[in-house]
C-alpha cells in the first residue's frame, strides 16, 4: 500500500509538471501573438513609393517595412503578381501604391484581401493625362511623402506612431525642398526652352523645370521606333530649335545615338529614380544627379 501512495504521488507530480509546462507553452504563445498583432506591417508597390515611406517610417518600433517588387524591377506597368507577392500581402496591413495606374493588379489585390488599407500616393495629385510618374516631380513627392504619411497615421493606432510619423515626414520635406531651392536660380532662365523628351516621366522634371515640351518619344523594351518617327522627331528639333533631350540609357541610347549623328543637339541619361538600393537618401542623391547633368547640358551650349 505504502509502495502504492508514493506512485500515485509521483504520479501527481508528474502532471503537476506537465500542466504547468503546457500553461507556461500557452502564456508564451499567447504574448507572442500579441506582440505579432502589435507590428503594422507595411508594404510598398515598387522603388519609389518605398523609399518614401522608409524616410516617414524612418526607426519607428513594431512597423515592418516590404517591398513587393525588387529595387531593381522598374515602373510596374506590366507587373505581374507572383505566389510570393501574394504571400507578401497577406501578411499586410497596408499596402502604400503610386496610384494613377502603374499598379495594374491593384483590382485583383483589393478583391484578395478587402481588409487591406490602401495608401495612394497620387490621391492628392493632378496627373498629366495618363502619365502617372509623378515622383519625377519634386513639389509632386513632396505631396505624396505627406499623403503617405497622413495613411500611416490613419491606419496605425498609435498615437506615439503617428507623431514620429510626422516629424519624420517634416524632416524628409525639408531636405527635399532644400534640394528644390538650391537649384531655382539656376534654371530659372530655362523657363519656356524646348525640349524633347525619349520617356514620359520625364515631362513632371521638364514641367518643374519650366521647360516647353515640343516632342515625346516614349521608348521601352517593346516600343519599335519606324524611320517615320525619327523623320519626324529630327524635323521637331530643326524648326524648334531643339538643344538637349532627355532620355533614360536603358531604353534610349539606340534613339540618342541616331538623333546626335543627324541634328546638333546633346541627349542627357537621366535616372526615372526607379531603381537603385535601400538607401533612405537614394531619390535626393539621384535628383540631385539628374539636374547636375541638367545644368551641365545648358552650360555647355551657352559656352558653344
Amino acid at each position: 500500500m505504502i509502495r502504492n501512495k508514493y506512485v500515485f504521488t509521483a504520479f501527481l507530480l508528474v502532471l503537476i509538471l506537465l500542466a504547468g509546462a503546457g500553461f507556461t507553452i500557452l502564456y508564451v504563445h499567447h504574448q507572442e501573438t500579441d506582440e505579432e498583432d502589435s507590428t503594422l506591417t507595411v508594404v510598398t508597390s515598387f522603388y519609389p513609393m518605398y523609399i518614401a515611406a522608409e524616410n516617414v517610417i524612418g526607426d519607428c518600433p513594431d512597423v515592418t517595412l516590404e517591398n513587393l517588387s525588387e529595387p531593381q524591377t522598374g515602373c510596374l506597368h506590366d507587373y505581374q503578381l507572383t505566389t510570393e507577392d501574394m504571400k507578401l500581402l497577406s501578411t499586410a496591413d497596408v499596402f502604400i501604391i503610386n496610384g494613377g495606374g502603374i499598379e495594374s493588379f491593384l483590382t485583383e489585390v483589393a478583391e484578395q484581401y478587402p481588409d487591406l488599407v490602401i495608401v495612394n500616393a497620387c490621391e492628392k495629385l493632378e496627373l498629366l493625362e495618363d502619365n502617372a510618374h509623378a515622383w519625377m516631380s519634386i513639389e509632386n513627392y513632396m505631396v505624396q511623402v505627406e499623403t503617405i504619411c497622413s495613411g500611416l497615421s490613419e491606419a496605425d493606432p498609435d498615437a506615439a506612431h503617428s507623431e514620429l510619423y510626422g516629424q519624420n515626414a517634416a524632416d524628409y520635406l525639408e531636405k527635399l525642398e532644400a534640394l528644390e531651392t538650391g537649384y531655382a536660380d539656376v534654371f530659372s532662365e530655362l523657363n519656356g526652352r524646348p525640349v524633347v523628351l525619349f520617356h514620359e516621366a520625364y515631362e513632371y522634371l521638364a514641367d518643374d523645370l519650366g521647360l516647353h515640351v515640343v516632342g515625346l518619344m516614349d521608348l521601352d523594351e517593346e516600343r519599335q521606333v519606324s524611320a517615320g518617327e525619327v523623320a519626324d522627331i529630327l524635323s521637331v528639333i530643326e524648326q524648334q530649335q531643339v538643344s538637349v533631350i532627355f532620355a533614360e540609357e536603358l531604353y534610349g541610347k539606340d534613339m540618342g545615338d541616331t538623333v546626335e549623328a543627324e541634328a546638333d543637339v546633346s541627349v542627357i541619361y537621366l535616372d526615372t529614380l526607379t531603381r537603385g538600393d535601400y538607401d533612405p537618401d537614394s531619390y535626393l542623391d539621384g535628383m540631385r544627379e539628374n539636374l547636375e547633368l541638367i545644368r551641365e547640358a545648358y552650360e555647355n551650349i551657352e559656352v558653344k
